[in-house]
């Protein structure tokens, strides 16, 4: 049974704003829908803003998905731009509204009201300067401008940006593209912090074979009219201009002004979107929502503010659901991202290795493997790699990301992983699943049904396995092990081992292995491996079965020089892992 609301106000644009204001149109026809926005853009593709600094976007029309003249006509939503709220007075449920170009204030009563608030970027607290007239934030089209005309009236040379996530990517890539010096600084110890360092390493060469300056394990101090200061270490980075990108947090002060619950990262809301008040919903960037794997491993902060387009838009829709009577419900999310740096790209869905390490009685493991993103004989293919990762009590998949060139199917495979991982699937579901394919989109052992026949191996024990970040990094599951202790059987082509290998690895190639057992000791821990995982697997099998104690290296040399490792299977720089 469906009702009909004698008025909604919604409190912001862009995804979830707008979704939410469409949909109640298209479910009552003649209920008063008035949204409000504090700036003169009602719905725009903020995700593409930074690429627009290079025409990589040519024109920042491009970046307008719907003008308040269209959402009238259209939909006839009464639109109000360059309009903030103010305030909630939830006993009389009405808003205080602020026309920013008059300055004129006004009350509106609300039947119900929709709070689209989204995130606001952080400033790290400590900096010295950051207010200078050379610092600017890049998330909302005036930021754009303003960059764009800084660049030019002060004939900009080189820029700092503070983070080393996805706005601070994209902007270092797009002002190197037009010829400015580019500094990424990121006080962690690898971009993209939520990935793996293996897994972004391969993106962290790309930006410096582009000519990005990349720093990590760094924070900036001081922003000086020509250049940054840097902690600990006390360099001075040439910067005329600072892209701040450190992140963003929940806009939670009028939800708070108002007594609605907050949580540790945004607004507290239902599965109906509803806040503490059942009056006014919330959707976006600016609440907290379930996290599905968290969820399952019983985490006690399993609700995280999550800020990305798909799950704001998808919210304001069931918001809009949930007001016109419809029983929907928001399932909660897997934390699924894709981005690219140049010519590489990543991919990522559900929790990282490192993020399960972190978690207290977590049983994991993970595999990696390195398939070609096509058929091999048709022309253009290129290798991926895949990383997978598993309880070891059921074989549920936890998580998993990929890292390959930019057209080469990192987005495809990770939204085949995210299905899986929103279905609940295990790693030997993955074995089974029929995907596409044909030789010029893919391979009859697709990369996902590769990951789950290795990982599939791992759960029923037909292979044991060791890391390369096992010998580099103490975690909490205790590993760390010591290549002394093992010897290391590479059962690559002499030509191949020739090209690089692990320190104090004997080469005896696949093919010969049968017939030299006997140079294989009996009475200390084989690694078997080999450049990609395949061939260390057959050579771990061949030993197990005469006797010796073996363990396969998950994703072969491969794994070793393109995760950042050196031959002695420490960290190429200083890396951080959870203690």
């Amino acid at each position: 049974m469906s009702t009909t609301p004698k008025g909604i106000i919604i409190a912001g644009g862009v995804a979830g704003g707008m979704s939410c204001a469409t949909r109640l149109r298209r479910l009552s026809e003649h209920t008063p829908i008035t949204v409000l926005e504090r700036g003169p853009y009602i719905s725009y593709a903020n995700c593409g803003i930074p690429y627009a600094l290079a025409g990589v976007i040519p024109t920042d029309d491009a970046l307008h998905v719907q003008t308040p003249e269209k959402i009238t006509s259209w939909f006839n939503v009464d639109v109000k731009i360059n309009t903030e709220l103010v305030s909630i007075d939830r006993q009389n449920k009405t808003v205080l509204v602020n026309d920013r170009i008059s300055g004129q204030k006004d009350i509106m009563p609300y039947d119900k009201l929709v709070l689209a608030l989204g995130a606001e970027p952080i400033t790290p607290k400590g900096i010295e300067g950051a207010d200078g007239n050379q610092v600017f934030h890049l998330t909302t089209l005036g930021d754009l401008d303003s960059i764009k005309e800084y660049i030019k009236t002060h004939s900009v040379k080189t820029v700092a940006v503070i983070g080393g996530a996805f706005i601070g990517l994209e902007a270092a890539e797009n002002l190197r593209l037009l010829g400015l010096e580019v500094t990424v600084i990121e006080r962690l110890s690898h971009i993209f912090p939520p990935a793996d360092a293996d897994m972004v390493y391969p993106l962290e060469k790309e930006l410096n074979a582009h000519g990005v300056n990349l720093i990590t394990n760094a924070t900036v101090t001081k922003i000086l009219p020509q250049e940054v200061e840097l902690a600990p270490s006390g360099q001075q980075i040439p910067a005329e201009l600072v892209i701040m990108a450190a992140g963003v947090r929940a806009r939670l002060s009028i939800p708070q002004a108002a007594g609605l619950k907050t949580g540790k990262t945004g607004l507290t809301v239902n599965e109906h979107m509803q806040t503490s008040d059942p009056n006014i919903y919330a959707v976006g960037d600016m609440v907290e929502t379930p996290n599905l794997l968290l969820l399952g491993l019983d985490h006690p902060d399993k609700n995280k503010m999550l800020a990305l387009a798909g799950p704001a838009n998808r919210q304001g829709r069931l918001a809009a659901d949930h007001i016109c009577g419809k029983e929907t419900k928001y399932r909660g999310n897997i934390g699924t991202w894709v981005c690219k740096v140049f010519g590489k790209a990543v991919g990522m869905t559900g929790l990282s290795a490192h993020q399960l390490d972190e978690i207290s009685g977590s049983n994991h493991d993970w595999v990696t493997v390195h398939p070609v993103n096509h058929a091999g004989y048709y022309p253009g293919s290129c290798r991926l790699t895949v990383k997978i990762h598993f309880d070891l009590k059921n074989g549920k998949l936890l998580g998993g990301q990929v890292t390959g060139p930019e057209n080469a199917g990192v987005d495809k495979q990770t939204d085949v992983l995210a299905v899986a991982l929103t279905a609940g699937m295990t790693v030997e579901d993955l074995e089974h699943l029929e995907l596409a394919y044909a030789p010029p989109f893919g391979s009859a052992k697709d990369a996902v049904n590769m990951a789950g026949f290795v990982a599939g191996n791992v759960l029923r024990g037909d292979v044991e396995i060791v890391h390369a970040a096992d010998f580099a990094f103490e975690t909490s599951k205790g590993r760390r092990k010591s290549l002394e202790d093992y010897f290391l059987l590479d059962v690559r082509s002499p030509k191949e081992f020739a090209s690089g290998h692990i320190d104090g690895a004997v080469n005896i190639p696949l093919g010969d292995l049968r017939k030299r057992l006997d140079e294989v000791p009996k009475d200390k821990p084989i690694i078997s491996y080999c450049q990609v995982g395949y061939r260390g697997y057959l050579g771990y099998r061949i030993l197990k079965q005469d006797g010796y104690d073996a363990v396969n290296l998950d994703g072969g040399y491969r794994a070793v020089f393109e995760g950042g490792f050196d031959d002695g299977l420490k960290p190429v720089v200083k890396r951080w892992a959870p203690n």
